[in-house]
């Protein structure tokens, strides 16, 4: 087992999985397996609570927490509470996840609220939308049960979780996003840090926050879950951080 004792906080990090939890999604199902792993393997114990979408349009639903992971199950039940959960984070600068779904809306969040794209839209979410107002589109080819390779920019925050510039994903989702907005987002500080074998962007993250990381892949369905996949041990890292700094304030 692999121990951490110089992260270790006056107290257990918080962490808030927005989603609606169902038994039926496998990412779901993986959580548990995956928080046990971290607390045995890497001393990294994490005090998680499941907060559904809709409970995450509260004001203030997940302040407080030392990590925001949004996690796959889209549609959700309330985008307003995934973009609200999203916001918090990045504007709180709260170490954040978001994976398939969460990725999806990371970017949904940034376009309306950073790049002043306020009608851009999710084809999942909304299919009459106008087509030039869609960031997130049906994808050509689905992605669903899907694995393949992932090419990482060179000391991007993800490059630097993964340890290597290349590695080989799964995926379960239909959407992602459209590249006519892409160069929006990277003018407003959004940095697209790993692609597929045809360019497609399949991680974002924002080098002006602490940990803000969102890949369209679902790390958490690597292995059999017994051994965390490293950007979900890198967010317990950045979430145990925080913790620590948020105990000696």
């Amino acid at each position: 087992m692999t121990t951490t004792p110089s992260l270790r906080p006056a107290r257990t990090p918080r962490i808030a999985l927005v989603g609606d939890r169902s038994p039926h999604v496998r990412s779901h199902v993986r959580i548990p397996v995956l928080l046990d792993a971290l607390a045995e393997r890497d001393g990294l114990v994490l005090d998680a609570y499941w907060i559904p979408t809709g409970d995450a349009e509260a004001p203030g639903a997940v302040k407080g927490f030392d990590a925001v992971w949004v996690l796959p199950g889209s549609p959700y039940a309330s985008e307003a509470g995934a973009l609200a959960a999203i916001r918090t984070a990045r504007e709180d600068r709260v170490p954040f996840l978001g994976t398939c779904g969460g990725f999806q809306h990371a970017l949904l969040e940034y376009a309306r609220n950073v790049c002043g794209l306020e009608r851009a839209a999710h084809a999942e979410n909304d299919p009459a939308a106008d087509h030039g107002d869609l960031l997130i589109a049906p994808l050509s080819c689905s992605l669903v049960g899907h694995e393949g390779p992932v090419r990482v920019t060179p000391g991007s925050l993800a490059e630097r979780a993964l340890g290597a510039e290349r590695t080989t994903e799964r995926y379960h989702c239909d959407y992602g996003p459209d590249s006519r907005h892409l160069d929006t987002l990277r003018a407003h500080g959004l940095r697209f840090t790993g692609a597929d074998e045809e360019g497609g962007v399949r991680i974002a993250e924002l080098p002006s926050h602490p940990f803000f990381l969102a890949t369209l892949f679902q790390p958490e369905l690597a292995g059999d879950g017994t051994r965390p996949h490293p950007l979900i041990r890198a967010l317990a890292v950045a979430a145990t951080e925080h913790a620590g700094v948020a105990s000696a304030v």
